[in-house]
């Protein structure tokens, strides 16, 4: 407010220097330019009382940023409601992926473009759990187009449905470059990192204000990890997701998993889609890299037709088997 106060002074001062400013009498006009000035002047005096009494008007009072217990509130709320509206929905996602050197040059012409169904399940005892079935891969089809994943869960989500579907996760994951078997490519992965059963073992720090965005810092500091190697290692995680202080919407997310090993990073962006009233994934970048690699895989999805169906869940899932199946 400060500087509007100068910007509504300083037009006021110029206007009064210009009339004050004395000039050569004109032979024949002193009466008149007499009486021009003398009316300029007053009407200056007017306007500079004007603009003080303007400048004297308290500025308005900044918003307070709310606490940031209240914030990280908002936050988990929000996560809980997007889980439950995403988890109703199927996504097409566009997926391209390369390797890169160093330098970021592709490494001759090795690129991958895939073309699937994501869709998120619920998972009793292990909440939300992401799911990929590729269909087309560089422009070939794998399989007709139909939604196999949505169709499994509509009666369910027994342990059959969950173990097909599983098993089509699985397969859709090999056409990944690289060689690198993982699944933690998937957008919906940072904000696990703020379910409720989560919230002991995960560090939440204020971060560095955006423009338009308060920023929340997260650290991993339990275990086991939500993420493991293919060794069964736990990969800490940290990161961080820049929030809507009004609603608590996560607009963005960021998360890092490494170790002397391997070092990982996905990088979500959020949108509202009012075509489906709910919060989505726009775009996911991420990237994955061994210390020793002069090259890294990347990749960048995107993702549209978002599609609503029901899922009917069951209590009668065996999920000892998902117990470290995040792996890079």
């Amino acid at each position: 407010m400060q500087k509007s106060k100068r910007s509504a002074q300083r037009p006021c001062l110029r206007a009064c220097r210009a009339h004050g400013r004395r000039a050569p009498a004109a032979a024949g006009i002193r009466h008149s330019a007499f009486r021009i000035s003398a009316l300029a002047a007053a009407l200056c005096v007017l306007s500079s009382a004007f603009c003080i009494s303007l400048s004297a008007q308290p500025p308005p009072a900044a918003q307070s940023p709310v606490p940031f217990d209240v914030l990280l509130r908002r936050v988990f709320d929000h996560v809980d409601r997007f889980e439950r509206e995403f988890g109703a929905m199927v996504a097409e996602e566009r997926y391209d992926q390369r390797i890169a050197s160093n330098g970021g040059t592709v490494r001759g012409d090795i690129s991958r473009t895939l073309r699937s169904d994501f869709l998120l399940i619920k998972v009793e005892g292990h909440g939300w759990t992401p799911f990929r079935d590729v269909f087309e891969v560089d422009g070939r089809q794998l399989r007709d187009r139909q939604d196999r994943l949505s169709t499994l869960f509509l009666s369910g989500t027994s342990a059959t449905a969950f173990d097909q579907a599983r098993r089509i996760m699985d397969e859709g994951a090999r056409y990944n470059l690289g060689g690198t078997v993982r699944n933690i490519n998937v957008p919906t992965l940072p904000l696990m990192y703020f379910e409720a059963d989560q919230h002991e073992r995960v560090r939440y720090v204020e971060g560095k204000r955006d423009r338009n965005s308060r920023v929340i810092e997260f650290e991993e500091i339990g275990s086991p990890t939500l993420i493991a190697t293919a060794n069964n290692r736990d990969l800490p995680a940290n990161g961080r997701v820049w929030v809507d202080e009004a609603s608590g919407a996560i607009t963005r997310a960021e998360l890092h998993a490494s170790d002397p090993t391997i070092q990982s990073t996905v990088i979500v962006t959020f949108v509202r889609d009012d075509r489906v009233g709910s919060w989505v994934p726009q775009r996911m970048d991420d990237r994955i890299k061994r210390p020793n690699d002069l090259t890294e895989i990347r990749g960048i999805a995107t993702y549209s037709r978002f599609r609503r169906f029901q899922v009917s869940t069951s209590e009668a899932i065996d999920t000892d088997q998902l117990d470290k199946e995040h792996q890079p």
